[in-house]
């Protein structure tokens, strides 16, 4: 397995009250799957990804990557593989507002330096998601769909073994978020896996499998 959590809880007080925003969840992804996840609000899905992704240490229970424990990992080694080998859409827009379009998606090759330019690849990434017209613009002139589109290309810049995106297509409108899907799925098709949060049901019509998170708890959807 790519990626594999085995029993990761994580647990809050809210007062004196503790409470579990993740409870034992154990889940695998490998390469070529697309995986959603759907659960009302405050069901412990960003909770999940968060650890999912090494921004977040579970309270208990281990998650690996091709292999290799997060927690035999510092946190430069932990952003590396961000960088690197895992896109995470987060939630919101996550744009530096000085920065173009075209800057704001090749921030991560800023931050890790690597020999090849990634412009033309930003481009190329900028196309797909349709918003190439826009690499110089400011985000201030952007929508909010052009914005997640910004992240989308982002977090596909390093051509990443797994990409998580939570709640890509939560502010979209209808015809956008069917083009967000699409790209999902075509992404998946050529080899990277995808694991998707969403409060959308219909947007689980492309994924392979469907897991219902409730409670802190993850389960396969009946």
């Amino acid at each position: 397995m790519m990626l594999e959590a085995l029993e990761i809880s994580k647990e809050y007080k809210r007062g004196d009250r503790p409470f579990f925003a993740v409870d034992g969840v154990s889940l695998s992804i490998d390469k070529g799957e697309f995986i959603c996840i759907v659960g009302r609000s405050g069901s412990g899905k960003t909770t999940l990804l968060n650890m999912l992704t090494g921004l977040l240490t579970p309270d208990s229970g281990k998650i690996a990557f091709d292999g290799v424990a997060y927690d035999r990992l510092g946190d430069d080694e932990l952003s590396l593989l961000r960088n690197t080998r895992l896109g995470y859409i987060m939630q919101g827009r996550g744009v530096l507002r000085n920065f173009t379009v075209l800057q704001n998606t090749i921030l991560p090759r800023a931050l890790f330096k690597r020999a090849e330019d990634p412009e033309a690849k930003a481009i190329s990434l900028l196309d797909r998601v349709g918003i190439r017209h826009l690499a110089d613009q400011l985000p201030a002139r952007l929508s909010g769909g052009e914005l997640r589109r910004v992240s989308i290309a982002r977090a596909l810049l390093s051509t990443p073994d797994l990409l998580i995106a939570d709640e890509p297509t939560g502010d979209l409108d209808e015809e956008t978020a069917a083009e967000i899907l699409s790209l999902f799925r075509s992404v998946a098709e050529e080899g990277t896996g995808v694991l998707m949060v969403t409060h959308d049901l219909d947007a689980t019509s492309l994924a392979d499998r469907t897991l219902v998170m409730q409670s802190g708890r993850l389960r396969e959807r009946a």
